[in-house]
């Protein structure tokens, strides 16, 4: 096996963007604010939001990553890496890579968005081969331009060298292991890829680079940094993979947004606070896989992104300690970092499993969301929460309440449902059952309920809603009762 380590020094400046902050109030986004509860719930280095937050920039974080301290829901707050200090052989250094059978090549991509420690050419199939970076913005291998080429049974290796900035790592991906950008195609096939320096994201695609990559293995130990990603209109498309991250989310996004499919395989976050499992910024889809969140929410999509389960299984453990942040499985809500455009975040599982270990299974703030279930089994955590609409910790006060669209269609759902005085819901239920009550403390937000011919309301207490359309006859009341503008119903 050909051993190809090649170290390339950059010598540019680090591209500074803000991309969470800390912040209450509607002063920083998730990510970038901790307003993040999810910030991601923060940030949008987001998803992962400090405290919840993936990673926390200088200036701003991201929900993923917005502080620990000031978010509650970014992906995670960043994590001291763990370098691997590798000896130097002595044919790796400049910036030439041995590769063996062929002439040395020299990574020519050096420019303030980082360098490539081995750049693709057009056309090129490796199979087999070690490829390292360990200088500070190198990645170990990637391409961009009109270059489309294949890897296959490699192992990629981001040993040290950190990002000198946190933005152009987590909405460029300045210093991951693979990079692809620049409207690049790269397919990758049976390979390991292992990112240990702090903002070292594992794959990234970014700028109209797409990747394809398969049966694989992603390990990332890094701080600030996830395992699959995509950002600034970016296309990935994972296979049967195993990706395991240590500060922000397993599959994430970030600024810029992208499509990111995946079928198949197991992601598993292991962060404390902010390192969901998903993190979207995007639109992503994920089919027959296994999403694990160990320490923090399954998932959070910020603004106008989206996230599809199809027959997937999920679980979150929201270990959330940010003062006033909401505990959920679930986090849909709006920062202020610009990661996310405003607009209405679409959730959609169709079968499958999720397991609520920690809060209510939803939570939606200071956005306009739509929750789509069909024949899913979730199982809520001790506190017997569904979902919440209420206003939090991102947004302005009095303004930042939560508008919830929840489409159950053959399904059912369990637990208490709660909306704030400033929020909205919407529930319609097509031969589904709902066992639960809303709004129990009183009459509150705006609440529509709509029951068809097929579905039934089993009461576990008083419920207070602003309409109803539907047959009493469906409403099993146990004893209790629907009230509708303050008139019992039933």
């Amino acid at each position: 096996m050909k051993n190809n380590k090649v170290l390339a020094l950059l010598a540019c400046g680090a591209i500074v963007l803000s991309a969470c902050g800390q912040s209450t109030n509607d002063t920083t986004s998730e990510e970038t604010s901790v307003s993040v509860e999810a910030s991601a719930e923060s940030s949008n280095e987001s998803e992962e939001i400090t405290d919840d937050v993936e990673a926390q920039d200088t200036e701003t974080q991201n929900a993923e990553t917005a502080d620990a301290s000031e978010s509650d829901s970014s992906e995670g707050s960043s994590k001291d890496s763990e370098t691997s200090d590798t000896s130097k052989d002595s044919k790796t250094s400049g910036s030439k890579k041995e590769k063996s059978g062929d002439s040395d090549k020299t990574s020519e991509d050096s420019s303030s968005e980082g360098t490539l420690a081995y750049s693709l050419s057009d056309g090129e199939e490796i199979t087999e081969g070690t490829y390292t970076a360990e200088n500070e913005d190198e990645s170990a291998i990637g391409a961009n331009g009109s270059v489309t080429a294949t890897i296959t049974n490699a192992t990629i290796e981001k040993l040290s060298g950190d990002a000198t900035s946190a933005d152009s790592s987590s909405f460029e991906g300045v210093n991951a292991a693979v990079r692809v950008y620049d409207s690049a195609t790269v397919t990758i096939k049976d390979s390991t890829v292992t990112a240990t320096a702090d903002n070292a994201t594992g794959v990234f695609a970014y700028d109209g680079g797409t990747i394809y990559i398969s049966d694989s293995t992603v390990d990332v130990t890094g701080g600030g940094a996830g395992g699959i990603q995509v950002a600034g209109g970016g296309t990935l498309y994972a296979e049967n993979l195993t990706v395991t991250s240590a500060s922000k989310a397993a599959i994430r996004s970030d600024r810029g947004g992208g499509t990111l499919v995946v079928n198949k395989g197991t992601y598993t976050s292991t962060g404390t606070g902010g390192c969901p499992a998903i993190y979207s910024t995007a639109d992503i889809t994920v089919t027959d896989a296994e999403c694990i969140s160990e320490n923090s929410r399954a998932v959070i999509i910020e603004g106008k992104n989206s996230v599809v389960l199809e027959n997937c299984t999920l679980s979150g453990n929201d270990q959330s300690t940010k003062e006033g942040s909401i505990k959920a499985n679930v986090l849909l809500y709006q920062s202020a970092s610009g990661d996310a455009e405003d607009g209405t975040s679409v959730f959609t599982m169709n079968g499958g499993s999720m397991v609520s270990n920690s809060g209510a299974m939803f939570y939606c703030t200071n956005t306009s969301s739509v929750i789509n279930l069909s024949d899913a089994d979730l199982e809520l955590s001790d506190t017997g929460e569904f979902l919440i609409v209420s206003a939090g910790r991102w947004g302005s006060d009095g303004s930042n309440g939560g508008t919830v669209e929840l489409n159950a269609d053959n399904q059912t759902i369990e637990g208490t449902i709660t909306v704030d005085e400033i929020s909205s819901l919407t529930l319609n239920l097509t031969g589904s059952e709902f066992e639960g009550s809303i709004n129990t403390d009183g009459e509150a937000g705006s609440v529509s309920v709509t029951l068809d011919d097929d579905s039934k309301w089993v009461l576990t207490g008083d419920s207070y809603i602003t309409e109803f359309d539907g047959d009493t006859d469906n409403i099993e009341t146990n004893g209790y009762h629907v009230y509708v503008n303050g008139e019992e119903l039933v």
